[in-house]
């Protein structure tokens, strides 16, 4: 019996992906056990006892895996804590906990990886390495979709020039908890889980109706009854 053409072509993209994932596999190997990114592409595939062009079928460069690597962690994080059920009844402040819970519980599984990526990458005075782009991008389109639902419900206050930096402001916080996170040396990282949670609380104080519209409403009554 002939094979189809559609089933030779899903054939091959599942191969393609396994040798993707494998690639991402040996590369935090290599960096976990030599300390440094492979000297260059071909002995790094020669290492694997595959070709150069293995590697650029699916990667331009290191920078180009490490990018996907990073990817892969918030794609991860976002699928898997949007996937609960009960996640479709949380308010936007139980949405963004439960997110960090969970990056951090994916991050663990490779915390080796991370803290040499992070210790090693962020010293750089550039700001956004490329290796956080793609990171940083699936997070702002996940936030500003979360924003909005808080914005819809009331639990977050539209201000004006303020309310642009929202999406901002929750990336530092991210960066933050990464942060936090590898140098937390508790049990079961729970100052970690503290630090977002008080992390997570001051936000929606801030972006909710709380202190800076307590300021305007008593800067408008000192104004009327001066």
């Amino acid at each position: 019996m002939a094979t189809s053409k559609t089933t030779r072509s899903k054939a091959g993209k599942s191969e393609n992906t396994d040798k993707s994932v494998i690639l991402k596999q040996k590369y935090k190997e290599y960096i976990l056990t030599e300390g440094k990114i492979p000297t260059s592409v071909f002995l790094f595939m020669k290492g694997l006892g595959l070709s150069e062009q293995d590697f650029y079928d699916h990667y331009g460069s290191f920078d180009g895996i490490e990018s996907s690597i990073w990817s892969d962690y918030m794609e991860e994080t976002i699928t898997a804590v949007t996937g609960e059920k009960i996640y479709q009844q949380y308010s936007s402040r139980e949405r963004l906990l439960a997110f960090y819970y969970t990056l951090i519980e994916r991050l663990k599984k490779d915390r080796s990886y991370v803290k040499y990526t992070v210790e090693t990458k962020l010293k750089k005075k550039d700001l956004m390495p490329d290796f956080l782009r793609k990171f940083r991008d699936r997070f702002t389109s996940y936030v500003e979709a979360l924003i909005q639902e808080g914005l819809d419900q009331g639990e977050i206050i539209k201000r004006p020039v303020i309310s642009k930096g929202y999406k901002d402001g929750l990336w530092l916080q991210l960066i933050f908890v990464i942060g936090f996170w590898l140098k937390d040396d508790s049990a079961s990282f729970e100052q970690t889980d503290a630090a977002i949670e008080k992390s997570v609380n001051l936000a929606f104080e801030f972006m909710g109706e709380g202190p800076i519209e307590k300021m305007i409403d008593f800067a408008k009554f000192l104004y009327q009854n001066r």
